[in-house]
This record gives structure tokens, C-alpha cells and sequence, in this order.
């Protein structure tokens, strides 16, 4: 499953489902715990449910409640029988939710479901990010959230005035990254809210893919272009990769070699084969 771009549509918003689906995002995130208020749960487990059971173009993930809270299992029930593609995790606490989870899966059909947890929105769960190798056959990728966190333990915010992160959130944005490659799944960054800040979106993006982050998640169909071609290698990059993957095949017992007039080595070699991976998708 391609995951540059993952739309999130409230679930109780039947009517946002086509357009967000004619976005060119690479997945669509059917939400059925923030952006659902409590009144709407039901209709939203409703919508979702139609939806899913009717053909689709391109992948939908369901955010459900948390496993360990009360409306979980309602969100379980509405999917049995649908074939969402993965399933988010809020509030997850590593491999442990994971396995929790898949308890409750199991007797639903879904017990073969992909998982994509959001690893950061807990104190506890920022411990427990190195847990997730364990449970890396279950997951899609990893990703992480910016809001519950500091709600979670009293802090005013997470960003300075011009946007940056506090160290704290620097911090859980950067184990995220390292928990999902550590656990060889897709490292999945954090939405951009200000959603009328083009050039800001697009430096934001820009950033997490020279991080090492492999897609970004998006709250409204306009930052979706700005998201994948972030995350997709220009020619440039590609043509620079071609190089050093030819010159290294043209000396296979080579341990370093001079590429346009730089010395590159096995790093630069592992670097060069997943861009051209990138750009073949």
C-alpha cells in the first residue's frame, strides 16, 4: 500500500466520502473518534459501514476509538463483515495495544486487518516506540500526533509562535520516525493544520521527507498535491540515484567510488536504491 498521502474524512460526513476520494490521496482515513462528536457516533459507524461495503479506487483506513476505552468495541461491530485496509489505532501504548487489539479483532473478521498506530498521544506511549518490532507483521506503518499529548499532561502547546515544535514534541516526532524504520514499516508524519498555509505545508512536507518520514497524513483534499509531490523524488534525485546505483554495478567490489565529482559509499548506495524504489511506484 502506497501512503504518501492519508486523508482524513469525519465519519459522519457520507457526503465528503466521493470528493475526498477524487484527491489523489494515496489513502482515505474514515474517522470515527475525534472528528465524530458523541451524538454522531452511531451515524458515523453507519456511513462507514455503506461505504466500505461498496467498491473503492484507493485504500480507507478506519480510525476507531481507543481499544481501551468504552466505544471501541461499537466500532468493531459496525466493521465485521466490511474489508477496510488497515485500521488506526489512537492512543496506542505499543505492541501491548497491539496485542489487545487483535483480541477484539479476531471474532469480528478482521483479524487479518493491517494496523496503523498513533504512537505519541499518551505519556506512556512514547516509551514504549522501540516495542513495536514485535508486532511489525501487524502494521502498515507508524505514525504519531501532535494535539493529545500535550492535552495529556498540561502543557499550553506543542509549537512555538512561528509553528516549530517544542523540544518535548521534537522528541516524540523524531522516536516515531526511528520506532517505524526500527520496525521496518512505513514512517508516517503528523498532519499541517493550518490548512490556508500553502508555502507552509509544503516546507512542512518537504522537511519530514529529508527526515526520513516515507508519507504525511492530511486534514482537507487542497493538501494533498502539495503532500505527494513531497514525498515523491523529483528527476533530479532520481537521475543522481540512477548514477550511483549504475557506477556501483559497474564495480561490484568497489567500497567507494566517485560520483559527479563526490565520493559515495554503501549509505549512499542504500540511499540511492530507495529513492529510484520511490520513484517507481
Amino acid at each position: 500500500m502506497k501512503l504518501r498521502s492519508l486523508l482524513f474524512v469525519p465519519g459522519d460526513r457520507p457526503d465528503r466520502f466521493v470528493k475526498a476520494a477524487g484527491s489523489d490521496a494515496d489513502a482515505l482515513i474514515l474517522d470515527l473518534e475525534d472528528a465524530v462528536a458523541a451524538p454522531a457516533k452511531d451515524t458515523a459507524r453507519a456511513a462507514v459501514r455503506d461505504w466500505l461495503l461498496e467498491g473503492a479506487s484507493l485504500p480507507r483506513i478506519v480510525r476507531i476509538n481507543p481499544v481501551d476505552g468504552p466505544l471501541a468495541a461499537a466500532d468493531l461491530i459496525a466493521l465485521a463483515g466490511t474489508r477496510p485496509d488497515a485500521i488506526m489505532v489512537p492512543k496506542a501504548e505499543g505492541a501491548t495495544t497491539i496485542a489487545a487489539l487483535d483480541a477484539l479483532l479476531a471474532p469480528h473478521g478482521l483479524a487479518d486487518i493491517p494496523l496503523l498506530p498513533i504512537a505519541t498521544e499518551t505519556p506512556a506511549a512514547i516509551f514504549q516506540l522501540g516495542s513495536y518490532g514485535a508486532v511489525a507483521h501487524r502494521l502498515s506503518g507508524i505514525t504519531w500526533g501532535a494535539e493529545d499529548l500535550p492535552a495529556a499532561i498540561g502543557a499550553a502547546t506543542a509549537r512555538e509562535a512561528d509553528g516549530r515544535y517544542t523540544p518535548p514534541y521534537e522528541m516524540a516526532r523524531a522516536l516515531t520516525l526511528f520506532g517505524a524504520h526500527a520496525a521496518g514499516v512505513a514512517a508516517i508524519d503528523t498532519v499541517y493544520p493550518a490548512i490556508r498555509d500553502e508555502a507552509g505545508l509544503a516546507a512542512y512536507a518537504a522537511r519530514a521527507a529529508r527526515d526520513g518520514f516515507t508519507g504525511m497524513m492530511a486534514l482537507h483534499p487542497a493538501q494533498v498535491a502539495p503532500i505527494n509531490a513531497a514525498f515523491t523524488p523529483d528527476a533530479a534525485a532520481v537521475a543522481r540515484a540512477r548514477a550511483i546505483v549504475d557506477a556501483f554495478a559497474a564495480h561490484p567490489g568497489a567500497g567507494a567510488l566517485q560520483v559527479d565529482g563526490r565520493m559515495v559509499d554503501a549509505p549512499h548506495l542504500k540511499q540511492a536504491r530507495r529513492i529510484l524504489s520511490l520513484a517507481a511506484t
